[in-house]
């Protein structure tokens, strides 16, 4: 059998907390001109047209972030959605090429049948592992 071991004492008086800092979220941050700025991604089915143009008209001109558009769209067809998307804000909206570097108040849209990452400020572009 096990020996129980005595009960706690109750501790008397408060007792100090050390607070914790809790890591806040951010978004992905990277150097352009020596100054950090935020890149944004945001994801959107097919049918997120409209809401992605309702999301762009609203950013302010020169709020200094980066916005990376990715979404899901038929792989054989030619995409329109940069003359869309471009037809709603001031900022520069523009197709990913490959290892192209990520500037502040720009919207960088995924090609169609690619994946995308992003390493050092650079966006990559990759053929696709599974068929989407």
């Amino acid at each position: 059998m096990k020996k129980r071991s005595a009960p706690a004492t109750p501790r008397k008086g408060p007792v100090a907390a050390t607070p914790i800092e809790t890591p806040k979220p951010q978004a992905e941050e990277t150097r352009h001109g020596g100054s950090l700025f935020p890149i944004v991604g945001i994801g959107a089915s097919a049918g997120g047209l409209e809401a992605l143009e309702l999301f762009l008209r609203n950013v302010p001109a020169g709020s200094g972030i980066a916005f990376v558009i990715v979404q899901h769209l038929d792989p054989t067809h030619k995409g329109i959605m940069v003359e869309l998307l471009q037809r709603t804000t001031a900022m520069k909206v523009v197709q990913v090429t490959d290892r192209l570097t990520v500037e502040p108040d720009r919207v960088y849209v995924i090609p169609p049948n690619k994946d995308m990452s992003i390493l050092h400020g650079a966006l990559h572009l990759l053929d696709p592992v599974a068929p989407r």
